[in-house]
C-alpha cells in the first residue's frame, strides 16, 4: 500500500528527497532560476546554449528550453551546469515541453 502511494506521488526520487530531507527539484535535476530584478538571471542545471544574441538567449534544460529576451544581454558566467545572464531582461519563458 505504501509503495503504491509513493509511485503515484512521484516515485523513487520523491521518496529519496523526503527520506534525506532534500528539495525534490535538486534530487530530480530540475532547473533552478533566480532573478535579481530585471538585470541578472542565474540558471542551474542547464545542458547548453541553443542561441545567443544581445536580444535573446535560449538555454537547453532537462525541462525544456528557457528563452530569455531583453537588451544588451551578455553571459556573465557559464560552467557545465550553471549560467549567469546580465543585461536588461524583459521576459523569461519556457519554450517546448516543460
Amino acid at each position: 500500500m505504501e509503495r503504491n502511494r509513493r509511485d503515484r506521488e512521484g516515485g523513487v526520487l520523491a521518496a529519496a528527497a523526503e527520506l534525506f530531507d532534500l528539495p525534490a527539484d535538486i534530487v530530480a535535476g530540475l532547473p533552478r532560476l533566480e532573478m535579481v530584478g530585471s538585470r541578472q538571471l542565474y540558471l542551474e542545471h542547464h545542458t547548453g546554449l541553443l542561441a545567443y544574441t544581445e536580444e535573446q538567449i535560449d538555454a537547453n534544460t532537462p525541462a525544456g528550453v528557457l528563452r530569455v529576451r531583453g537588451e544588451r544581454l551578455t553571459l556573465l558566467a557559464m560552467t557545465a551546469g550553471e549560467l549567469r545572464i546580465g543585461g536588461r531582461i524583459s521576459s523569461v519563458e519556457w519554450v517546448g515541453p516543460c
